[in-house]
């Protein structure tokens, strides 16, 4: 399915900042399965709004949200001066999410029982918070977001869990995909693992030419074949149906 789309930014409050987020709607006037799309470290840009929009065109409504208030950090170590203090403290993830999510709610385009969540890297790990949180979505798919959270808190993922990572990166390494798989059997979720070969860290990010920090590069054959299995995820489980 491929329908017209409208897009408009959205502001509002989270972790003490003013998220700017961005919102597309496909075309017609009833409700639709919605997505909630995080972005990775370094904030939302225009890489992640075209995803919303692509997202809006299959039929979906879909928020691209915001983490850093407006903010693309272009440098590395300022992007992880801002992101690891919050990868470590699960109920500021948890609360700039549920931020989010409400405005996705209050989208009358949005149909509430159908929502999903997809994201990157902080934006992924956002998102499986609120798994961990109990929140009611529909699925749950991460690109390197291999983050565990506190003991026995994914018991509450109520959703099938993809993840995706790229085998040759250093940030998410052989030692914590299984840290992460061991989190999910243990709870019981229904999950997935799909390691990409030969992909380094932000491997689906266009805009990175090139290796900015070792271990960190684009890998175009890889990250169309991760867009292409986060689209089947969502036909799984949140499918486009009229």
């Amino acid at each position: 399915m491929t329908t017209t789309l409208t897009t408009r930014t959205v502001s509002y409050p989270a972790d003490g900042l003013t998220m700017v987020g961005h919102l597309a709607l496909p075309a017609g006037t009833g409700r639709r399965p919605a997505i909630l799309l995080g972005p990775e470290g370094a904030g939302l840009n225009d890489v992640q709004r075209r995803r919303a929009d692509a997202l809006a065109e299959l039929g979906y409504v879909a928020l691209a949200f915001d983490i850093n208030g407006g903010r693309w950090f272009t440098d590395p170590q300022e992007m992880l001066a801002h992101a690891l203090p919050l990868l470590a403290d699960p109920d500021r993830m948890r609360d700039i999410g549920h931020a989010a999510l409400d405005v996705l709610r209050a989208e009358p385009r949005t149909d509430p029982d159908r929502i999903a969540g997809i994201g990157y890297g902080t934006g992924g790990a956002i998102l499986l918070e609120l798994g961990r949180a109990g929140v009611d979505l529909k699925a749950i798919g991460t690109i390197n977001a291999l983050i565990t959270g506190r003991p026995g808190e994914a018991a509450h993922i109520r959703c099938p869990v993809w993840a995706g990572v790229g085998s040759e990166d250093p940030i998410m390494p052989p030692v914590q995909r299984d840290a992460f798989a061991a989190e999910m059997q243990a709870a019981g979720v229904d999950w997935r693992l799909t390691v990409y070969g030969g992909a380094e860290h932000a491997f689906h990010h266009p805009t990175v030419e090139h290796a900015v920090r070792p271990g960190v590069a684009y890998h175009p054959r890889q990250a169309e074949r991760s867009w292409r299995d986060i689209l089947a995820l969502l036909a799984e489980c949140v499918p486009v149906t009229e």
